[in-house]
């Protein structure tokens, strides 16, 4: 059968959570370029061009491509490479702050994509899951790590912010116009979190830095924690918010 006129044949992806929606949606054949970062699917770094990191893309090997849709994120790359690409071809940039942005991008990802009966049925199912977390009667206070060398905080106004008080949680963050506030390791007690939780990324916080943590912080209970279930906004939140009710499981016995 024909696709229609308007479909987007050849995709680049310069985020790696959208990335993996693209994929979700059914676009093996659709996407021609993805960033160094785009793990998943994992075959996909074999078979698509690699065009850059997300704050590197590789410009002209885009342009190349000739590519109908150019999906990026407003936070993870750069302005001037964005607009450069803009000068040629039709670009979609999303803003993700909460989980609502997340799930009004997967619906539009689905009607620039062709593919808007499959974007609608993850969202549904992204919501299904979401409406099972319960809400824990006592919060628990959470400070979330996603940086070392400076130690930096994911405050209340990020995507993952948003996940943190969709767990039920109280984000320990200090207030700061910074979306990402720097803490000293040595002030992390002031705080007074009642859990440290460690992201596996960006940065991949090791067990060391646990044990650091811990020692620093004897009150508070520390772990890593899948930084993808908090921070990828596409389809990978339908994993998220199981996870997040096995986490409210385990903290609850601490």
């Amino acid at each position: 059968m024909q696709k229609p006129k308007n479909t987007a044949i050849r995709i680049v992806s310069t985020v790696p959570s959208q990335t993996e929606l693209l994929y979700a949606l059914g676009l093996e054949a659709e996407v021609v370029g993805i960033t160094a970062y785009c793990v998943h699917p994992p075959h996909w770094l074999k078979e698509k061009t690699i065009i850059g990191g997300t704050k590197d893309l590789k410009v002209d090997l885009i342009k190349s491509l000739k590519p109908d849709l150019i999906i990026g994120n407003h936070e993870e790359n750069v302005k001037e490479q964005i607009e450069a690409l803009e000068e040629e071809h039709k670009v979609y940039i999303s803003k993700i702050e909460t989980i609502e942005d997340a799930l009004g991008m997967i619906l539009r990802v689905g009607e620039l994509t062709q593919t808007l009966v499959k974007a609608k049925k993850l969202i549904a199912g992204i919501n299904a899951l979401r409406a099972r977390l319960k809400t824990p009667e006592t919060p628990k206070r959470v400070a979330y790590f996603i940086w070392k060398g400076p130690m930096m905080l994911a405050g209340e106004n990020t995507f993952i912010g948003k996940m943190l008080e969709a767990c039920g949680f109280e984000n320990a963050a200090p207030s700061s116009e910074q979306r990402y506030p720097q803490v000293a390791f040595d002030l992390i007690p002031n705080l007074k979190a009642d859990v440290l939780l460690l992201s596996s990324e960006p940065y991949a916080f090791t067990t060391e830095d646990l044990h650091a943590l811990a020692k620093r912080n004897p009150g508070a209970l520390c772990k890593i924690v899948d930084g993808e279930l908090f921070s990828w906004y596409g389809s990978r939140m339908k994993q998220a918010f199981p996870y997040f009710a096995r986490l409210q499981d385990e903290l609850a016995l601490h």
